[in-house]
């Protein structure tokens, strides 16, 4: 039995029953998922369970960037910069097809946060910390040479000082958690997706269990483990609360918002991180036949399950574009797609959002369950490293049971493995040439490589078994591989996290939308008025995607406005 099949989910609940485990994981994000990896590998009898998708919450809502932070250097924290600094180095070894070596363009202006002697200073540190080699090492540009790099600037030519050219990584941050969601159950753990995590199970005042609900069934049932570890993001505290454990240190949620435009508005050369009117910096980002703009850092409280993207949202991002690249001139009808996320931060009395800490932190109560919040996308491996090697500690000095050392540094992710990146162009530049006769747009094998790797062969394999247009029948074919080997259980999970098309390529949604919708209730058996509800769905999450209402308030982008009026 295929434990990556979304067709065995009852047998995958019935497995979760009928054995205690080493480990509970609650949360199916990045960091649950590497938490299930590492414990996997170590030898742990792993189950982790997630109440929506795999990545449905803040991993699939970041910058989608694996990078050290450099603002983060700005405010001191050593410590930080260097580690994930480090692991940036570290993730793209286990997955250079998922994490792509990006150059980054910060342009010197005249009264702008930098000075060249400060960037250069701080870039050089930047990649000391982060343990920088080779080509990747920091450039800095004077003015000529910034404008050949990235013309664009032309149209601040008047303020434009120089630059500095430096690594980063650009990622997806749902593949990236899907990858580890799959390596894990390579390893052993058991892994499930709409299964929500209703209560603990206590005996004696300790967690020993878990209450499920199968969202999709609308069903019961039970997990139990000897210890639980709870990384559920922005739930974290509300699991704690639950727990009676909520006390001291509490989450405080900063929204996030990006917005998409095609690429040939907004047409740049490389990823830039700029200045913007109130000191805030923005990146910009090409990807695929899109350029994403973020990120605002904003005190969030409201639902958890529904952060709205409002209209003050994306007239600041569209401003502090358009104040740096005045001839691009982007509008509000340009927006083609966007997305909303919470950062679950450690709250710090007097900072705003913008200047808490992105440090991580561990929480044990009384019952035994353990939390995880805080921290970043990068840190996401020695994040999982700390908590296991808790649990593990917890083993031996309890029961006198060990477990292996953590070795995660030395697995790579499912899609690969991949020697480098250079084997990876090479891999790319061989599905480009199988893609050729169909005439795809030229950056279909790069949205095929960065997404799925070396799994791209079994994709066009069964893209084979359809009489589709091209277009179509790989849609069909990816949608075929989310469900067996990706347990995608909706439409949405293939339309969102498993493809990103929402995000960088809403408009191409609506060409394959009834052909995969249908091959999702053959798989699944749906009634008409199933298909119905989940078309409706789909339809819905696009419209919010590319549609915006106002805020309440907006006072943190009055300076906006104008743009909207």
């Amino acid at each position: 039995m295929s434990l990556l099949s979304a067709l065995n989910r009852q047998q995958l609940i019935q497995q979760l029953q009928s054995q205690t485990y080493n480990l509970i994981v609650i949360g199916g994000g990045i960091t649950g998922a590497g938490i299930a990896l590492d414990a996997a590998s170590r030898g742990m009898k792993v189950a982790l369970v997630e109440q929506g998708d795999f990545a449905s919450g803040t991993s699939s809502k970041s910058t989608k960037l694996i990078h050290g932070g450099l603002r983060y250097l700005k405010q001191l924290e050593i410590g930080l910069v260097r580690e994930v600094g480090r692991e940036r180095a570290t993730v793209h070894r286990l997955a250079p097809h998922l994490t792509i070596a990006e150059k980054m363009l910060l342009p010197l202006i005249k009264g702008g946060a930098f000075g060249p002697l400060s960037t250069s200073f701080g870039l050089w540190v930047y990649d000391l910390l982060a343990g920088v080699k080779g080509d990747d090492r920091r450039r800095m540009l004077g003015k000529q040479q910034a404008l050949a790099e990235e013309p664009l600037l032309q149209s601040r030519a008047d303020i434009l000082r120089g630059g500095g050219l430096y690594a980063e990584y650009r990622t997806d941050d749902a593949r990236l958690t899907i990858e580890n969601i799959k390596t894990a159950v390579a390893h052993g753990a058991i892994c499930l997706n709409y299964a929500e995590a209703k209560s603990l199970i206590y005996e004696n005042g300790k967690a020993v269990g878990v209450q499920c609900k199968d969202r999709l069934a609308q069903e019961s049932f039970q997990i139990k483990g000897a210890y639980i570890v709870s990384a559920a993001g922005p739930w974290v505290d509300n699991l704690r609360k639950a727990d009676q454990s909520l006390d001291g240190k509490r989450i405080f949620l900063s929204k996030g918002v990006h917005i998409v435009v095609p690429h040939t508005r907004f047409p740049l050369r490389h990823s830039v991180y700029f200045d913007v009117p109130d000191g805030r910096m923005i990146f910009a980002i090409p990807r695929h036949r899109a350029t994403y703009i973020g990120t605002t850092d904003t005190a969030y409280q409201g639902p958890l399950d529904d952060i709205p993207v409002h209209q003050e949202d994306v007239a600041y991002l569209l401003q502090s574009v358009n104040n740096m690249f005045p001839e691009v001139a982007l509008a509000l009808e340009d927006v083609e797609s966007s997305w909303a996320g919470l950062r679950p931060l450690i709250y710090e009395e007097g900072k705003n959002a913008s200047e808490m800490s992105r440090k991580d932190e561990i929480f044990e109560s009384p019952s035994g369950l353990i939390s995880i919040a805080g921290g970043k996308l990068t840190g996401y491996r020695r994040m999982a490293e700390r908590i296991v090697n808790l649990v593990s500690r917890k083993f031996e000095q309890g029961q006198g049971k060990t477990f292996r050392d953590c070795h995660t540094s030395r697995i790579p992710l499912s899609g690969g493995p991949f020697r480098n990146a250079k084997e990876v162009v090479a891999y790319c530049a061989e599905i480009s040439k199988q893609l050729a006769p169909f005439n795809f747009a030229p950056f279909y094998a790069d949205y095929l490589v960065s997404n799925y790797g070396r799994q791209t062969d079994d994709i066009l394999q069964r893209m084979g078994a359809y009489q589709d247009e091209p277009e179509v029948a790989l849609a069909r074919a990816e949608t075929w591989f989310a469900v067996h080997h990706e347990l995608a259980a909706k439409p949405m999970d293939f339309f969102d996290r498993r493809s990103g098309r929402l995000f960088f390529n809403l408009p191409g949604i609506g060409k394959v939308l009834h052909p995969v919708l249908k091959d999702f209730q053959e798989y699944f058996g749906w009634t008409d008025a199933q298909l119905a509800e989940e078309k409706a769905l789909v339809e819905r999450v696009m419209y919010q995607a590319a549609h915006f209402e106002r805020a309440g308030q907006g006072a943190n982008f009055a300076n906006a406005q104008n743009l909207l009026q």
